[in-house]
């Protein structure tokens, strides 16, 4: 069973726009894990542990997200967590981040490359992602609609359906990993108030600027994640300059680290392994 952390464990820094939280543990070289959108640090506690033996483990929560602050104005969560990099006095660090935290990885990468050493990714490329398959664009069309009406528990239902992919149905996940996305989900979306401001600055020319990434990439796919979102990883691996691999989890779909823990475990450690 996965081992789970309270949050009475997390740590506070306080932003120019509110306390924003994260987790801080072990010693070593930094290692920063960001979470996917709408849940928070809680996806990352099957490598936390493993992770900690050898590296500094920061796991953030990012800004209206898990146990932060909900943004009062603009901001961006690369610089979010680059304020937070230079509270701590670390850096430059490995940034591993799936869906939404793959974004912000990336972002961090463009916007601030002095903190960045290496960048793991999943489900994502940069964070202006583009959509095509008829599965993903139903979905999020889903996610409006149920927002729109109020309908937090039918939202919950869709948002649900983002672990399985379009290959597989809630039936075929472990239980234990559906009720965890859906606690941190309900957690997330119940911070926010309907039809409130979006203050997210997106940052811009990603796919063009990403060609001059000199640090090294990683995208691990789960091979049962959407079409769109394999590609994306996969295109941002072969647009960096600098070193890039990637590996499929085949039985995996959009949460690879919390369906399949050791396997990703394995391979990222790997992959941190051959950084030197």
């Amino acid at each position: 069973m996965t081992e789970t952390y309270s949050h009475s464990l997390m740590h506070t820094f306080a932003s120019d726009d509110g306390p924003l939280a994260y987790r801080d543990t072990g010693e070593g070289p930094p290692l920063v894990l960001l979470h996917s959108g709408f849940v928070d640090h809680r996806v990352w506690d099957a490598q936390i542990p493993v992770l900690a033996r050898d590296f500094r483990v920061i796991a953030p929560d990012a800004r209206g997200h898990g146990r932060s602050a909900n943004a009062s104005g603009p901001f961006r969560a690369a610089d979010d967590l680059a304020a937070l990099l230079r509270h701590l006095g670390t850096g430059p660090a490995v940034l591993v981040g799936v869906s939404m935290g793959a974004g912000t990885a990336v972002d961090t990468a463009l916007e601030h490359p002095g903190l960045v050493r290496a960048l793991a990714v999943s489900g994502a490329g940069t964070s202006e992602p583009e959509y095509t398959d008829p599965w993903t664009l139903e979905l999020a069309a889903g996610y409006g609609r149920a927002l729109a009406a109020g309908d937090i528990e039918g939202w919950l239902d869709l948002f649900a359906r983002s672990i399985t992919g379009p290959h597989r149905t809630l039936d075929d996940i472990d239980p234990d990993v559906v009720r965890r996305v859906r606690e941190m989900a309900r957690g997330t979306i119940t911070k926010h108030a309907p039809g409130e401001t979006d203050w997210t600055v997106p940052v811009t020319d990603t796919w063009a600027r990403a060609a001059g990434i000199t640090a090294p990439v990683l995208a691990i796919h789960g091979g049962l994640d959407a079409p769109d979102l394999i590609g994306l990883a996969d295109r941002l691996a072969a647009t960096v300059a600098g070193e890039s691999r990637t590996v499929t989890m085949a039985d995996a779909g959009h949460y690879p680290q919390m369906e399949r823990p050791d396997v990703f475990n394995k391979l990222l450690l790997e992959w941190l392994a051959s950084l030197g």
